[in-house]
């Protein structure tokens, strides 16, 4: 995938960011389908935590994005790596856990790390990235940089100090981090309104001086709006974004999760205004591209993913010597 500058005089992503954001999404789509495929299989043992349906949120953020900017996201971030870049088959062999794997196999799909692409941290602790991200945020400030900082989190991980005393210092510091809450409508479980006591996460950013917007982050156009402005007002040096991108999630918590918590016919309501289907439809009537032009992006994606996952499973393991490495850094002298 090639980087998009952020289209900061218009209004709308022209003709070409569009495309950009449906090959991201499309990437995101095609590979979750092969992976929860294999995963059923058996042939692939893994954690995973499908991110479908919120493809576009991570896509349309990307495009706004520079390659040495920095992103952190959680467990349930597939699709933030791949929008930022992470090569299929870097991803593929870590969650294999194979020594080709973007942390030698060590991370697993909870810890998918590759600097080169600016994916600094994934980690499994929720809201753990935020002050993460404040830090990488701070030193590119110190350093004089115009890099951005964007931190993914849930709705759930709204509610936890870190959250509030992240913001808090991000807008004292006026640090050049963008909080991107994709708000699925539920924290593993619970429903957002049984554990969260406001309307709109945003209104929290008024408490931290500091502009906070909802979107729907499943509406393409909106949703890579909201993104360049925060990304041109961060790289600015005027300080932080809260973004509450509004989305729900397709396949439950984690793989297996039946989803019984749910109110009857809320997933079958979202399915079908399913985000990727509606981008490639508004594509298509837009003349940015044609249907057949689309399908020949996705069977060569398609074609990109199988051979990463066969790359993955015919690599090897890592030996057990590696263990030790990655573990104290070398003393400087």
């Amino acid at each position: 995938m090639t980087d998009t500058t952020a289209h900061a005089a218009a209004d709308e992503p022209d003709a070409g960011a569009l495309l950009d954001i449906y090959k991201r999404a499309a990437t995101i789509v095609l590979t979750d389908e092969k992976l929860r495929a294999v995963i059923r299989s058996g042939r692939l043992s893994t954690p995973y935590y499908s991110p479908r349906g919120q493809e576009i949120i991570s896509a349309a953020m990307a495009v706004n994005l520079r390659k040495d900017d920095y992103v952190v996201t959680i467990y349930r971030g597939m699709h933030d790596h791949l929008a930022k870049g992470v090569p299929l088959k870097d991803l593929w062999a870590e969650y294999a856990g194979k020594a080709a794997g973007s942390c030698k196999g060590k991370g697993g799909p909870m810890h998918i790390t590759h600097p080169d692409v600016g994916v600094l941290v994934t980690t499994g602790i929720v809201g753990s990235g935020l002050p993460i991200a404040n830090g990488l945020a701070w030193a590119s400030k110190i350093r004089q940089e115009d890099r951005v900082t964007v931190t993914n989190f849930g709705d759930g991980a709204s509610n936890i100090g870190a959250f509030h005393e992240s913001l808090n210092m991000a807008s004292l510091w006026k640090l050049p981090v963008i909080f991107l809450c994709q708000n699925n409508r539920y924290a593993e479980h619970t429903r957002y309104d049984k554990g969260t006591s406001i309307e709109r996460i945003s209104d929290r950013a008024v408490s931290y001086s500091m502009p906070g917007v909802t979107v729907n982050g499943n509406d393409a156009i909106e949703m890579w709006r909201a993104a360049r402005d925060a990304v041109a007002r961060a790289r600015a040096g005027e300080g932080p974004t809260l973004i509450e991108a509004n989305t729900f999630r397709f396949h439950g918590h984690h793989m297996g999760d039946s989803g019984e918590y749910m109110a009857k016919g809320e997933l079958e309501a979202a399915m079908i205004r399913d985000p990727f289907v509606a981008l490639r439809q508004l594509i298509v009537a837009r003349g940015a591209a044609s249907d057949a032009d689309l399908t020949a992006m996705e069977d060569a994606l398609r074609t990109e993913i199988d051979e990463a996952a066969a790359y993955a499973f015919a690599a090897k393991y890592p030996e057990p010597e590696e263990a030790l490495e990655d573990v104290y850094a070398s003393a400087v002298s």
